[in-house]
C-alpha cells in the first residue's frame, strides 16, 4: 500500500557523537532497516487495531502505572494500545479490559525501543487518530476530558502536542523550541505528511529517508538540535503543519520524572525507580482516580 515511500540510500557520515544513539530510540542517523521490513511489521500492528479509530498509546515501563493509564484512556473514550521497552525491565504488560497489546519490537529485536518508533510510523498502522503520553504522566479526570475533547476535534493533517522552549532561559533561542511527547495526538494524515516531508518525531532529520539532499536544506537540517520533537516544530514552521499546542503548565503536576522530582533515587530498572520514588496510591488518591487502582491479572 505504501510502495510510493521512497528510501534514499545515503552515506551515513559521522556527525557529532550524539547522533550515534541507537536506532530504537528514534534516530534516523542510526536507523538502517530495510523499509519493506518496517512495512511488514506495521501491517501486523494494523491487523491488531483494526476497527479502533481512536487509539491511546500507553508505553509500559511499570505495570501498575501502565494499568492506571490504560483505564484512564479507556474511561475517556479511547482504546488503549499498549507497548513496552525491553530495556526497562518489563516484559509483556498486563492489559486492562478493552485494551490492546502489541509487541512493537517483535520484528525489529532491538535492545531498547522507545515510544517514538510506533509514533513516528503511525501513518502505516492507525486508522484515524493516535493519542500518546509519557509513561510517567497521570492526570485527574478533568484534565483527561480536556485532552480527549482537544484530540477529538483534530481533523485532517492536524495534531496536538506539548510545546517547550527548552527552559525559561531559552525563550528567545528559537533553535531550542520543540514539541515533545509528554502527551499529544496525531492524525494518520498528519503523520503521513510529516513522513513525506521528512520531518517527524525522530531526531536527526538530515538523515530521514525523505530528506531533500540539496546542500542548503541539508545544512538547515543538520543545524537543528538533535532532539526528539525538534522536527515537529520544523514541520510546522517550514511546511505549514498545524499543531494544536497543549499547555505544559496545565498538566505539569501530573508528570512524575527525574526532571520533576528531587531527590530522585536511581535503581536497576525504570520500573523499580518509579516504585521507590513515587507512591502511586497516594498520587491516585490526590487526583481522585484511586477507584481505578484495582488489580488486573495478566
Amino acid at each position: 500500500m505504501y510502495s510510493e515511500v521512497k528510501v534514499i540510500d545515503k552515506v551515513r557520515e559521522p556527525w557529532k557523537a550524539f547522533v550515534e544513539s541507537p536506532a530504537g530510540t528514534g534516530n534516523w542517523h542510526a536507523f538502517n532497516l530495510p523499509f519493506d521490513k518496517v512495512i511488514a511489521a506495521a501491517d501486523e500492528w494494523k491487523s491488531i487495531v483494526k476497527g479502533h479509530p481512536k487509539l491511546w498509546l500507553c508505553w509500559n515501563v511499570n505495570d501498575s502505572w501502565c494499568l492506571l493509564q490504560q483505564k484512564l484512556a479507556k474511561e475517556a473514550g479511547w482504546t488503549p494500545v499498549v507497548g513496552w521497552d525491553p530495556m526497562c525491565g518489563v516484559g509483556r504488560p498486563p492489559v486492562a479490559p478493552g485494551a490492546l497489546c502489541i509487541d512493537f519490537n517483535a520484528t525489529f529485536g532491538m535492545p531498547s525501543l522507545f515510544m517514538h518508533v510506533p509514533l513516528e510510523l503511525a501513518f502505516l498502522w492507525i486508522e484515524d487518530k493516535l493519542a500518546f503520553w509519557h509513561s510517567d504522566l497521570l492526570l485527574p479526570r478533568s484534565e483527561m476530558k480536556y485532552l480527549s475533547d482537544l484530540f477529538g476535534r483534530l481533523e485532517g493533517k492536524e495534531m496536538a502536542a506539548v510545546f517547550s522552549y527548552g527552559g525559561i532561559q531559552n525563550v528567545f533561542r528559537l533553535a531550542t523550541h520543540r514539541y515533545w511527547e509528554l502527551c499529544g495526538c496525531t492524525t494518520r494524515a498528519a503523520s503521513k505528511d510529516q513522513f513525506d516531508k521528512g520531518s517527524g518525531w525522530w531526531k536527526n532529520i538530515a538523515f530521514h529517508p525523505n530528506a531533500p539532499q540539496d546542500r542548503e536544506e541539508q545544512h538547515r537540517r543538520k543545524s537543528l538540535i538533535p532532539e526528539h520533537g525538534i522536527a515537529i516544530r520544523y514541520w510546522e514552521k517550514r511546511y505549514g503543519g498545524t499543531v494544536r499546542k497543549i499547555s505544559e503548565r496545565k498538566i505539569s503536576r501530573g508528570h512524575f520524572s527525574v526532571t520533576t522530582t528531587k531527590p530522585y533515587k536511581i535503581a536497576a530498572t525504570k520500573a523499580e525507580e518509579m516504585n521507590i520514588n513515587f507512591d502511586l496510591t497516594e498520587i491516585a488518591c490526590d487526583f481522585g482516580i484511586d477507584d481505578l487502582l484495582e488489580r488486573t491479572s495478566r
